[in-house]
């Protein structure tokens, strides 16, 4: 038989609405940033040139 305890605070004080939020914002900014490493990935040398880019900066841009 498992006991619950429902008078205790969930994690940090947030709300299950704020921290469901805050998951869905993660997941979104995570889906962004793949999308922009790809699309960056697919240009050339040259076309990242043209935008003050080399290769290795993809990664660095995308990550937070």
């Amino acid at each position: 038989m498992a006991i619950y305890d429902i008078t205790r605070q969930s994690t940090g004080g947030h709300s299950f609405g704020e921290r469901l939020a805050e998951l869905v914002n993660r997941f979104l900014t995570w889906k962004d940033d793949r999308a922009t490493r790809k699309a960056l990935s697919m240009l050339s040398d040259h076309e990242l040139d043209d935008i003050g880019l080399v290769r290795g900066d993809i990664d660095r841009l995308t990550r937070r």
